[in-house]
């Protein structure tokens, strides 16, 4: 008799191992006074020695819920991430009823251009740089030989603060990892800060926009290079010059790079 039970025992165990392996873990629960039927047997020859044998009861494993992080690096195209942005209220400020303003070029651009936050007509249009700062954008980049369509642009925000006002730095910090992936997925050679916002959120700087100016930084594998958003220039004609010096650094840069034509 005990060396049958012992059998069994040993068969048992070699079931569950087997069991688990391929649906996974369980735990063990006990029916008191129930009598466990063996196949095969008939009824009368049912022996006690099944009473108070173990129930299999199947548990699942528990998941813990993914974080932002998580769901960001499952996003390895624009569109993924688009479709990420459109669902996160994190990235939604004080204003109802804003339009999410991704960005906008080509995807493969060695060139990304990043300013602040999306203004009225970008929001009502939902594409950055689309309105008297955009025209102008437009003509600096044509003075560098360089169509809209030959870089990526995109803002830190990705929605439209209330008064077009500047972001607040709690803004910037929900934003700032959907744009960092963003520069991940697109992988630019350079990055053209477009505004003091821009520059001293992805530098982490605190200070003047002219301090920044006139240098490459390194950057997440990338450079980085600050000027005057354009519109600031529509407002200080005085600084259509330096700027004018800084997009000529980018493009010498750019080429010296062997950046894509």
């Amino acid at each position: 008799m005990n060396q049958s039970k012992n059998n069994l025992i040993s068969d048992i165990a070699e079931f569950l191992d087997i069991d688990e392996k391929i649906f996974g873990p369980y735990t063990i629960s006990y029916n008191q006074g129930d009598v466990v039927q063996k196949r095969g047997l008939d009824e009368d020859k049912q022996s006690n020695e099944y009473d108070n044998q173990p129930e299999i009861v199947r548990t699942e494993e528990p998941t813990s819920p993914q974080t932002i992080g998580d769901r960001l690096k499952a996003c390895t195209t624009l569109e993924e991430l688009r479709t990420l942005c459109e669902e996160a209220d994190e990235l939604r400020t004080d204003l109802e009823g804003t339009n999410l303003v991704f960005g906008v070029g080509n995807p493969n651009a060695d060139l990304m251009l990043i300013g602040e936050a999306p203004g009225q007509e970008e929001d009502r249009q939902g594409e950055p740089f689309v309105g008297a700062a955009g025209q102008l954008l437009n003509k600096i980049l044509s003075a560098i030989k360089f169509e809209r369509d030959d870089v990526y642009i995109a803002n830190i925000l990705k929605h439209r603060p209330p008064g077009n006002r500047n972001p607040n730095p709690d803004e910037r910090v929900r934003s700032l990892p959907y744009l960092l992936r963003q520069i991940e997925i697109i992988q630019p050679k350079i990055i053209l800060c477009l505004g003091k916002i821009s520059g001293t959120t992805l530098l982490k700087k605190e200070t003047t926009l002219r301090s920044l100016r006139g240098q490459f930084y390194p950057f997440h594998g990338t450079e980085l290079t600050v000027t005057y958003h354009p519109a600031a220039l529509l407002r200080n004609p005085q600084w259509k010059r330096p700027v004018w010096e800084d997009v000529q650094k980018v493009r010498n840069r750019y080429d010296e790079l062997g950046c894509k034509p």
